[in-house]
Parts: structure tokens; C-alpha cells; sequence
């Protein structure tokens, strides 16, 4: 039975993501942002959970399946934002994210781009025979080459022209004719070399680079990592335009549903474990609910 597109609004439903989204209209969703069980990580109690294959492949095909339908709910205009971690096994990184990336690009996604998240306070390993992992792959992904995307909204301060510039010379070059003949890539690029550097550089910031540095987050509810609000925070503000639709088929602790109502954005999750959709609702209880 396909569920109303008014009843998806700020919702969240029980149940495994492959079957429910079956239900979904097609393209009624703007936008998705999630973190899927990692493999081999954690036990959610419940026998259809994602994450306790036998196998890599196995695991890649469960997350296939439900990408299948994510594709079909998606609106043509709409982005999506996969959060993955990796994992060692034998002392050999298994290669999990790009595992998924490539196997998602293959049935028809387009990689848009691949951001790092740089855990800022990752928790110290006692490993000695390689570098201490501190980051997670972060996709995004879109259905069509024309999509919703709005820079202006996660744009960061420039740089260049700061006390964190590491340009030679700094704020010496700045309106200088010919004070950068470089002979690489910006080599004849007028308003670099005329001197009009105020030309080339956006009055509001630079556009957002794909190395995100976001502490780890903690529910005080939760005995578990959550999702960081400000990894997922530039998804939202510019892969979901406002009053749009945010889909996460795993909704675990509901901080998805957070940061859409803190953005005038609504929000649908979808849940396996019923312990979970309690400590979610219990979260997004004291959020002002959007009205529109």
C-alpha cells in the first residue's frame, strides 16, 4: 500500500528501509543524508539490521538494494549524502566506502564528489605499524546532472588574504600588476596577474573545500557515537532547498530530523529498532516543529 506524500512529513517509520521505501511515492523525497550500520561494527538487536553480513560483497549488495529504492523516492533535482567508516580485518584495510561508491556509481548514481571528515578528537589507537585512522569518507551523490545545490549557503572564509595565508608573500601581491608570474595554472589569468585579485575571490567566501574538520558526537542518551550536526549541516543547507523533504532510511538517535527542523527543512526516517524510535522522538519532542 504507497503512503500518502503528506503523511512522510516529519514522520518516522518502523521497519527495514528496503520494504518501507517501497511505499514511498516515487520522487517525493528532496534530499538524503544518513550513516548506514558499518560493517562488522555493531550489534542493533534485530534481525534484519544491516552490518552483520559474512561477507564485504554481502554487506555491499544489502546497501545496493536500498540505494535501488532511495533512487526511485528521489526527486530528480534531489542530492544525497552517504556517511561510511572502514574497517580492518587481518591487518588489511578492507576498502568498504569506495566499495559502496563505486558499486552505487555503477547502478546509475553520479559521484558528485568525495569529502573527508576529519575527526578532530578521535580516539587514540594503540596500533604501531600504521598511522592512526581519523577520518571517514563522506559522497555525495545525485540522480541527474542537473540538481538542487546551493554554495553560497556553506561558504567559508577566505584564506588567502588572512593571517592564515600561506601564499609567499601574502597581502604583498594584492593589486600589484605582474606580482604572480607563475608559469603553471594560473599562468595568463588576467585578474590574477593584472593584480585584481578582489576579481576572483567571492565577497561572501570561498566555496566550500571537501576536507571537513567535525568533532565526534555523543547523545547523553545514548550509549553510542551519533551523527556530528555539523558534519551533516552543510548537506542540508545545500542539497535541500527550504520547506524540502530529507530522507534517512537509518534514523538511529533522529539527529537528521534535528538539523532539518533547525533549517526549515522537514524530515521522514525510517528505523528498525523500536528503543531507538523512542530516544528520537524524545529528541525531536522539544524541537519547534515546522509549520510549512
Amino acid at each position: 500500500m504507497m503512503i500518502e506524500q503528506r503523511d512522510l512529513i516529519d514522520q518516522i517509520l518502523e521497519g527495514d528501509a528496503t520494504t518501507i521505501l517501497q511505499e514511498f511515492p516515487e520522487q517525493s523525497v528532496d534530499c538524503m543524508v544518513t550513516s548506514p550500520p558499518y560493517f562488522n561494527q555493531r550489534d542493533y538487536g534485530h534481525s534484519l539490521q544491516i552490518g552483520l553480513e559474512k561477507t564485504v560483497p554481502e554487506y555491499v549488495a544489502r546497501l545496493v538494494q536500498v540505494f535501488d529504492q532511495i533512487y526511485r523516492v528521489l526527486k530528480n533535482s534531489g542530492t544525497v549524502w552517504l556517511n561510511l567508516g572502514d574497517k580492518y580485518e587481518e591487518g588489511q584495510l578492507l576498502g568498504i566506502p569506495w566499495r559502496v561508491a563505486l558499486a552505487l556509481q555503477e547502478r546509475g548514481w553520479i559521484l558528485r564528489t568525495d569529502i573527508i571528515w576529519h575527526k578532530v578528537n578521535a580516539m587514540p589507537h594503540s596500533v604501531t605499524n600504521r598511522p592512526t585512522t581519523d577520518h571517514e569518507y563522506l559522497f555525495f551523490f545525485t540522480k541527474t546532472k542537473e540538481y538542487y545545490y546551493d554554495a553560497d549557503a556553506i561558504r567559508e572564509p577566505h584564506v588567502t588574504f588572512s593571517e592564515h595565508s600561506k601564499m609567499k608573500g601574502g597581502r604583498n601581491h594584492f593589486g600589484k600588476r605582474g606580482s604572480t608570474p607563475e608559469s603553471g595554472k594560473n599562468q595568463g589569468n588576467s585578474n590574477l596577474h593584472d593584480g585584481r585579485w578582489d576579481q576572483a575571490f567571492h565577497p561572501n567566501g570561498r566555496n566550500k573545500r571537501t576536507v571537513w574538520s567535525v568533532p565526534l558526537s555523543k547523545s547523553r542518551d545514548a550509549h553510542f557515537a551519533v551523527f556530528p550536526e555539523k558534519l551533516i549541516e552543510p548537506c542540508i543547507l545545500a542539497g535541500c532547498p527550504v520547506h524540502g523533504l530529507i530522507l534517512d532510511p537509518f534514523f538511529g538517535s533522529g539527529t537528521t530530523g534535528v538539523v532539518a527542523g533547525k533549517h526549515r527543512r522537514h524530515y521522514v526516517g525510517i528505523e528498525l529498532n523500536p528503543e531507538y524510535i523512542k530516544l528520537a522522538m524524545e529528541r525531536l519532542s522539544v524541537c519547534e516543529p515546522l509549520l510549512f
